[in-house]
């Protein structure tokens, strides 16, 4: 396996590119917790552009300890002062628990993943609450960001407001 096609790739965007001396901060105030799925195009599905938002991704965007920490700095040191949590359908993370991936890779791999933690569950709408919650009530965040929980239709585009 070779990079070379991205390097290339890179090489011809950074010849025209036009977006340096951004500060850092989200000008737009948005924090966007999502997954790793790249069917999710998260600037564009909110209709911002480049340095509006911070975007966290993770595993069926869950928030994690990770994700946890950077929604803390978002908010603390970044300008954000407002959270979407979005999971979407169609999610792999939604289609069974940590067991069945565990299981999944074992059988695909011959090792066990029994150490890992994916935070998979086929009820996202818990999920989502559980996450917005989590988010919400973190002594660093809470009174200083409007937190929202969100559902994205990977094959419509649409984005409804859960919580």
């Amino acid at each position: 396996m070779s990079f070379d096609d991205l390097l290339a790739s890179n090489a011809a965007y950074a010849a025209n590119f036009t977006d340096a001396n951004f500060d850092g901060v989200a000008r737009a105030g948005v924090g966007i917790v999502t997954c790793m799925d790249s069917r999710i195009e998260p600037l564009r599905m909110l209709g911002l552009d480049l340095g509006d938002a911070k975007i966290l991704r993770s595993p069926g965007g869950r928030v994690t300890t990770s994700v946890l920490n950077g929604c803390v700095l978002a908010v603390q040191l970044l300008q954000v002062d407002r959270i979407m949590i979005i999971p979407h359908t169609r999610c792999a993370m939604a289609t069974g628990t940590d067991e069945d991936l565990r299981n999944l890779i074992r059988e695909r791999n011959g090792v066990t993943a029994s150490w890992l933690t994916f935070g998979a569950s086929p009820d996202q709408m818990t999920r989502v609450h559980e996450d917005v919650e989590m988010v919400r009530s973190h002594p660093l965040i809470a009174g200083r960001a409007e937190i929202g929980g969100f559902m994205y239709d990977v094959d419509t585009g649409r984005l409804e407001q859960i919580i």
